[in-house]
């Protein structure tokens, strides 16, 4: 019993050995991708701004306001409430203030910023 174990092993293997005798290998793919030019072609592709700081801001009528400065540094939302819908406001470029339609602006980045909400003016809040 103890012969007959090796002997169907080197048969299994010599059987196996046997098997797919091809030299050429074997290619698979699929068609060819029909938006290859386009994806050439096209323009790149720019990312949104992630959020770079979270800041929540007491206006001297004791109000809190949630600001959410952006890493393009050309984009913050203000929030007046935690959880509040955002308003979006955009800078024509880094280090001017922050404005949107209907009076928002956000005048300075830092720890002392002046804020105008519609409705209530220019403030100034500190966090």
């Amino acid at each position: 019993m103890k012969h007959y174990l090796p002997l169907i092993a080197v048969a299994s293997v010599a059987l196996l050995s046997a098997c797919n005798k091809n030299d050429e290998p074997e290619v698979v793919g699929g068609p060819a991708d029909p938006m290859a030019a386009q994806l050439a072609n096209a323009a790149p592709v720019e990312l949104p701004p992630s959020v770079k700081a979270n800041k929540q801001f007491r206006c001297k009528d004791n109000s809190l306001i949630f600001v959410d400065y952006m890493s393009d540094d050309k984009t913050a939302l203000l929030r007046t409430e935690k959880g509040g819908t955002a308003t979006s406001l955009k800078a024509a470029e880094a280090g001017q203030p922050f404005t949107a339609e209907g009076g928002y602006e956000v005048k300075g980045s830092g720890d002392d910023v002046t804020i105008a909400i519609p409705g209530k003016g220019a403030q100034a809040c500190h966090v």
